[in-house]
C-alpha cells in the first residue's frame, strides 16, 4: 500500500471509529453521576484501538477530534461559570482528557504480544484521562461543593478518610468522585480490548503492512 492509499485508509478509519466512540459514549448502563461522569459502553476503546493500529501521531489527532465532539455535546455543563473555569474545564475535561486516548499505541512493537501491548497502552491512556479529570475536579470543580457534601460522598466509599478537610478534602474528593466511574471504565476497556486483539487481532490490525515495512 503506497503512502497516499494508507493516508486515505487512515482517514476513513478515523472517521468510522470516532463516530463509533461518540455513539458508545451515549450508552450509559448505570446512568450519570450528579455532577457529570458516567461508565459508558467502552466509548474510549475505538480511539485507543485507532491509536494502536495507526500509531500515536494519528491516534492523538483522532483523539483531539473526538475531544472536540465531546466538548460540543457537553457545553451545557459549562454554563454559569467564570471564563477561567470554562477555559480550564475545556482543557482538562475535554481536550487533554480525550486526546490522550490516542496514546494507547505507544507499546506496539515494544511489547511483542499485541494483546498485551494494547492492554497496557489502554491502561496508561485511561489513567492519563483519569489524571486530567482528577486535576479538573480538584483545581476547578471542588470549590462549588460544600465541605459536608464532599465528606458525605467520600464516606460512601472510603469512610476512614471522610473527615478530611481543606486541600486534602478536595484532593480526596476528586480522586474518589472521578475514580467511581473512571476506574471501572478503564478496567472494562482493558478487558474488552485484550479480548478484541487476542482473538481478532490478525483480522483487524495492519499486520501485512507492518511485515512489508520490516
Amino acid at each position: 500500500m503506497n503512502a497516499v492509499s494508507k493516508r486515505t485508509v487512515n482517514l476513513v478509519l478515523a472517521g468510522v471509529l470516532i463516530a463509533l466512540g461518540t455513539v458508545l459514549g451515549f450508552i450509559k448502563p448505570f446512568g450519570s453521576l450528579p455532577y457529570g461522569g458516567s461508565i459508558t459502553l467502552c466509548s474510549m476503546l475505538p480511539i485507543m484501538f485507532y491509536g494502536y493500529r495507526c500509531g500515536p501521531k494519528w491516534g492523538l489527532a483522532a483523539g483531539f477530534v473526538f475531544s472536540v465532539l465531546q466538548l460540543l455535546f457537553g457545553l451545557d455543563a459549562l454554563k454559569g461559570i467564570s471564563a477561567v473555569m470554562v477555559v480550564g474545564s475545556i482543557l482538562l475535561d475535554y481536550l487533554l482528557a480525550f486526546t490522550v486516548l490516542g496514546l494507547a499505541g505507544i507499546f506496539r512493537g515494544r511489547i511483542k504480544h499485541d494483546a498485551t501491548a494494547f492492554t497496557v497502552g489502554c491502561l496508561v491512556a485511561g489513567l492519563l484521562r483519569y489524571f486530567c479529570s482528577f486535576l479538573s475536579g480538584w483545581l476547578l470543580w471542588a470549590q462549588f461543593m460544600t465541605v459536608t457534601d464532599m465528606q458525605d460522598f467520600i464516606a460512601q466509599f472510603i469512610p476512614g478518610i471522610a473527615g478530611s478537610s481543606g486541600t486534602v478534602l478536595a484532593v480526596v474528593y476528586s480522586l474518589v468522585y472521578n475514580g467511581v466511574y473512571m476506574i471501572p471504565e478503564i478496567l472494562l476497556t482493558c478487558v474488552v480490548g485484550f479480548l478484541l486483539v487476542q482473538f481478532a487481532g490478525k483480522q483487524i490490525l495492519d499486520k501485512p503492512t507492518e511485515r512489508a515495512t520490516a
